[in-house]
């Protein structure tokens, strides 16, 4: 069921998308080489705590995972894109990082994702992670009341085009509210004008991620990890937003934290 938000309860869900966003910008940059993917969870859930925040992954067990999440924080590293199992796992110059968090806060979630590369960058990572980012944002600007979930669908997908990046609907954007994964998806790929309407009140996560090569994944033994099925690298980029009136708000804005 999709739902709609009354302006007070899109004010409410503020405080998660805040806490959300300075956590992955804390992340970021506490995160090098050498780095140990444990410790990041384990710094995550620490700053949980001290937020009074629920965890939305810790105890999540959908039909496509193997067993309850068991951590608080997604890390997923080069060829891992997706619902990466945090474990013990030093980061190496150059690896491709990509943490993907989402909270409740007095019982209203957010979501969003980001990726970097730690140490020394590969050129063709950062265009990556550039093309994920601009999608994302292309992807916002036409969130707005009067269009519909194809024409954001089919801003990620002109961007990843134009990269020469394919894509895969298989995962994408979803509804938040009360709970982390709800009505409406969002695909990575669509058609304008098809979808369903976005209306004021809608709050919505768009979150684009690409593989340089190829949009096939595989899952890991850890019944979580999404990879490439070629081992080429992939990146993630995801805002928790709400439908207005005027224009879209990002509730998950690391700019309004101080970080981009």
């Amino acid at each position: 069921m999709i739902e709609l938000r009354t302006p007070a309860e899109i004010e409410a869900m503020r405080p998660a998308g805040r806490f959300v966003a300075e956590t992955l910008a804390t992340l970021r940059d506490e995160t090098k080489v050498g780095t140990n993917l444990l410790a990041i969870d384990r710094r995550a859930h620490e700053l949980i705590r001290k937020a009074g925040a629920t965890s939305c992954y810790i105890d999540y067990h959908p039909s496509f995972g193997a067993m309850p999440f068991g951590k608080v924080i997604c890390t997923s590293i080069n060829d891992a894109v997706l619902h990466g199992l945090p474990f013990d796992y030093a980061l190496r110059d150059g690896d491709l990082v990509s943490l993907d968090f989402a909270v409740a806060i007095d019982g209203w979630v957010a979501d969003s994702a980001i990726s970097f590369v730690v140490g020394t960058p590969r050129d063709e990572d950062l265009r990556l992670i550039e093309t994920t980012e601009r999608a994302l944002q292309a992807a916002i600007e036409s969130a707005t009341a009067g269009n519909r979930i194809g024409d954001i669908s089919h801003a990620i997908a002109e961007v990843a085009r134009g990269e020469g990046y394919s894509i895969n609907t298989d995962f994408g954007g979803h509804g938040v509210g009360r709970t982390m994964h709800g009505d409406p998806h969002v695909p990575n790929d669509g058609k304008p004008g098809r979808g369903f309407p976005l209306r004021p009140g809608l709050v919505i996560a768009i979150e684009p991620w690409f593989l340089q090569t190829t949009d096939k994944l595989v899952t890991d033994p850890d019944g979580w990890t999404l990879r490439s099925v070629d081992g080429s690298r992939g990146a993630h980029s995801e805002h928790t937003i709400a439908i207005t009136d005027g224009a879209p708000i990002v509730l998950t804005d690391r700019s309004a934290v101080g970080a981009a």
